[in-house]
């Protein structure tokens, strides 16, 4: 092929593709500068009015439920996305329980409330959270910063799990902080899943790396406005040629406009090269070949800490009848008897759990807990290693080779009152378990609810970011968004810097 013909390849590839996706990559760029600095826009809210449809809660779906717990013979809190309310007539009407928490619904975002000593406590995503009797919701403060995975009780014990450490307190005031010990068989080694996702955000090099992912977000908007102007220039310059107007500002403008869009690609590309192949890794499909890789933790980073258990902590519970601990980590199940001094044991048999975390980790009796996550929900004996699904009642078995880290049945919460049950589906929302003898059926979602539960800023993003915006407009096809997009960008990025190295290096 002629260096003409290749060049011509070159144009092609550069222009057709970036003006088709110029709108995606800009979306992409905004929304992920806002997620990289959840705390800061934390107060921030998008009405669910201005979305579209399938964003309207509905049977209380979209992870508005996550749990509940029983503060009184008929007292209840049922708490989730949607907060904490309370209700003391079986659900028939609801309290708003989140006096307290700091403005904006990210800040009552609640993984776990527990009762300890006459005290409510609430593990949020900003934070822990204490309520007396008869006042609001308070922080605590503790050394350590940051998301609180887990609630829990271990007899007189009130049990505290951040993403990194378990925390311990007899008192709900004063807090130990254990470092659980490596594994039996533990390897320095982190998911390829939360690399890619630490690389992609640029927290795998601490703030500096966020900045700098701030600084490729900004360069992305700038290269796709210049690139859409150089496209534009050309039309106007010749529309006002024939209308015999002054041009030579136009073509100056055009000019400095190619320059500079150059001169920002090249210094660049490499680094957008990297963000963008990462980040198109964090989506199905691409997202189902790294689920549950292991890769070395590169020294220096982030990640490089002397924990093994840093950012990988998601549930934990004290069983009492065998005297040990269980642990959901981003890694599996694994089991520790006090006093914490022992290498973890690692689940010789567990059921699935998705990526994205497990969501139900509740005792059911006999040693059998259900477990349920995103990628469904399911019977685990922990003394025999048995898992049966719960759905089908069949026993669990693993499958060969890839698998979606999403299933059929997407659990996201839990809920008991008397003698009733029901689990929450994140799509199809509330489905009650089994046949109950009181004939109780869980209420429809009030619409006091709905309206106190919009969409944080940062989700709102994070549904750009990903695609799923645009899931009413294409259906299930929203998925491929973002690798479509991830490759057209690549190839925007290499075809751009192959022109500038035989076109305009010389030139610059």
């Amino acid at each position: 092929m002629s260096k003409n013909r290749i060049l011509k390849l070159l144009k092609k590839l550069h222009k057709w593709p970036a003006i088709i996706i110029a709108f995606f990559a800009i979306l992409f760029a905004f929304s992920g500068i806002i997620m990289n600095h959840r705390q800061f826009f934390s107060p921030v809210d998008v009405s669910r009015k201005l979305l579209p449809p399938n964003y309207t809660y509905k049977n209380w779906n979209l992870a508005a439920v996550r749990g509940s717990v029983q503060t009184g013979e008929n007292e209840i809190l049922i708490y989730g996305n949607i907060g904490i309310w309370k209700s003391k007539d079986g659900f028939n009407s609801f309290d708003d329980f989140n006096h307290g928490f700091p403005k904006g619904i990210d800040n009552r975002k609640i993984y776990s409330v527990i009762q300890f000593n006459n005290t409510l406590f609430a593990g949020t995503q900003l934070g822990l959270y204490k309520r007396e009797p008869g006042k609001n919701w308070q922080k605590t403060e503790l050394s350590i910063e940051g998301r609180i995975a887990d609630l829990g009780l271990k007899n007189d014990t009130l049990l505290v799990l951040t993403r990194h450490y378990l925390l311990k307190s007899a008192n709900g005031t004063d807090f130990t902080i254990t470092q659980l010990p490596e594994p039996v068989g533990y390897e320095r080694k982190t998911g390829l899943f939360n690399t890619f996702w630490e690389l992609h955000s640029g927290e795998l090099f601490g703030l500096t790396g966020k900045l700098i992912v701030d600084l490729l977000g900004a360069v992305t908007i700038f290269l796709s406005v210049t690139g859409l102007l150089h496209f534009f220039f050309p039309k106007i310059i010749s529309r006002r040629k024939k209308k015999a107007k002054e041009v030579s500002t136009y073509v100056s403008a055009k000019k400095t406009n190619l320059h500079w869009h150059n001169v920002i690609g090249y210094v660049f590309v490499l680094f957008l090269v990297i963000n963008t192949f990462s980040g198109m890794h964090l989506r199905p499909p691409l997202l189902i070949a790294i689920a549950n890789k292991q890769v070395g933790i590169i020294p220096g980073t982030h990640m490089d800490s002397p924990n093994p258990w840093f950012d990988k902590l998601r549930r934990v519970q004290w069983d009492e009848d065998s005297k040990q601990y269980i642990f959901s980590t981003s890694e599996g199940f694994y089991f520790a008897e006090e006093p914490l001094a022992k290498k973890l044991q690692p689940a010789f048999s567990q059921p699935p759990v998705s990526v994205m975390g497990c969501n139900v980790l509740k005792p059911v009796g006999n040693g059998i807990y259900l477990v349920g996550s995103f990628s469904g929900m399911f019977l685990w004996n922990i003394e025999t290693g048995d898992v049966a699904d719960f759905f089908t009642q069949q026993r669990y078995v693993e499958p060969d080779g890839l698998q979606s880290p999403i299933g059929a049945n997407m659990a996201a919460g839990f809920v008991e009152r008397n003698n009733s049950a029901f689990w929450f589906d994140y799509n199809s929302g509330v489905q009650e378990i089994g046949q109950s003898s009181s004939n109780y059926s869980f209420p429809e979602m009030p619409e006091e609810i709905r309206k106190a539960s919009p969409m944080s800023l940062w989700n709102f993003s994070l549904e750009l970011h990903t695609g799923r915006v645009f899931e009413h407009l294409i259906g299930p096809f929203y998925i491929l968004i973002v690798p479509i997009a991830g490759i057209c960008i690549l190839v925007v990025l290499i075809s751009g810097f192959l022109l500038w190295w035989k076109v305009y290096r010389k030139i610059s």
